[in-house]
């Protein structure tokens, strides 16, 4: 088109259409913790919907459990839930202990008390590690998550025989006795977990490209959390303070002080912050443990029997595991196996806030927004 010298060309309008894109995460994914897949719309950076894929580590645990007699079907337990092992056996027992109207001696609730916390202990290090990748600290975090978290193992091996699969609780207290050394040894480790705490509390909590990432990402209203049946430091994150070991007291949890931690706004910082303080809570319940603990007595029943059966029923326990709540339904008609076993997990409850934390958010935030959820994925899909 020929133009007049000095004046500018005009050209025709064209109407460009805007598509989303499609960005698949997983499920091999070195950001998607675990066997996970999630779908992200994207307009840019922006996420404008994402859709969770699970179902990559079903197993069937809950129905293999089913054909395994009382005892068996723990070792199922530390493989639904492998990073809060303990907690996994303990809910499982303590359903067949009420089912089967068993008391457990003192010296054993103790001792399991003692031990379903250092494997918090362990749950929440690793998750420290794993979420300071995440958000960019680089690979110093898990460093230090793995040597803090290795003193803790090495006590649990001395007591279980095992370094991650335990099987040492039993319907009716424990497989057999703690260590003679066990006050001594547990004591040793507490240091180096104060150490730890320390070590991440100064590492992460006041860097700035920690906070710039965190802080104001991932927040959903305090009612669409609990709507979406969040437990766990992700529920308390919002300000809830919901924890089944204050709220349905188990073991030895009444009889001793301590604190539900809270957050403020429920984002993705209250959510690592929430967890770093519980990990000083914790040291401070097993202190009081160990001080309590007796040294000597049973740890179980007297003239137990060595094939448990159950009398018809049904029962729902639940106990505060790192994720959250960990719950068994467990149905019996009568004999040395469950007839229906299901399994209430935390990380699937919690996953599904994952869709409302990242729409509206950058791709990388829902990387984190992810990672700050803790999901264990066998857990997941059972």
């Amino acid at each position: 088109m020929a133009t007049t010298p000095g004046t500018p060309a005009t050209y025709g309008e064209e109407e460009f259409e805007t598509r989303d894109i499609l960005l698949n995460v997983g499920p091999q994914h070195p950001s998607t913790h675990g066997v996970f897949r999630m779908v992200l719309s994207v307009d840019g950076e922006v996420v404008r919907d994402l859709i969770p894929y699970i179902g990559y580590m079903h197993r069937g645990g809950e129905k293999l459990s089913e054909t395994m007699d009382y005892r068996q079907g723990i070792g199922y337990m530390d493989r639904t839930e492998y990073l809060g092992q303990l907690n996994a056996e303990l809910s499982y027992v303590m359903a067949v202990e009420r089912l089967a109207d068993v008391q457990v001696p003192e010296r054993a609730d103790w001792i399991r008390m003692i031990l379903v916390e250092f494997n918090r202990l362990t749950s929440h290090f690793l998750f420290m590690g794993a979420f300071g990748i995440d958000v960019g600290v680089f690979a110093t975090p898990m460093i230090y998550a793995w040597v803090h978290r290795e003193a803790i193992i090495d006590l649990l091996e001395e007591i279980s025989g095992e370094r991650v699969m335990y099987s040492y609780f039993r319907a009716g207290g424990l497989a057999w006795d703690v260590p003679v050394n066990f006050k001594e040894r547990s004591h040793q480790v507490l240091k180096v977990v104060r150490q730890g705490i320390q070590d991440f509390d100064r590492l992460l909590t006041d860097n700035e490209i920690f906070i710039a990432r965190t802080k104001g990402v991932g927040v959903i209203p305090v009612e669409d959390a609990i709507d979406y049946g969040l437990s766990g430091p992700v529920l308390r994150s919002f300000g809830v303070p919901m924890d089944i070991r204050r709220d349905e007291p188990y073991l030895k949890y009444d009889d001793v002080e301590w604190d539900v931690i809270t957050g403020a706004t429920g984002d993705v910082f209250d959510r690592y912050y929430c967890r770093l303080l519980e990990m000083k809570e914790s040291v401070r319940i097993i202190e009081q443990c160990l001080e309590r603990l007796p040294d000597r007595g049973p740890i179980m029943p007297e003239r137990f029997p060595r094939m448990l059966r159950t009398p018809p029923g049904e029962v729902y326990l639940r106990t505060e595991a790192p994720r959250g709540e960990y719950g068994i339904y467990l149905v019996s008609r009568g004999g040395n196996r469950p007839h229906r076993l299901k399994i209430r997990s935390s990380s699937f409850s919690n996953l599904q806030a994952l869709k409302a934390m990242s729409v509206g958010q950058y791709v990388a935030d829902a990387i984190i927004i992810l990672g700050s959820l803790d999901i264990v994925l066998c857990e997941c899909d059972r």
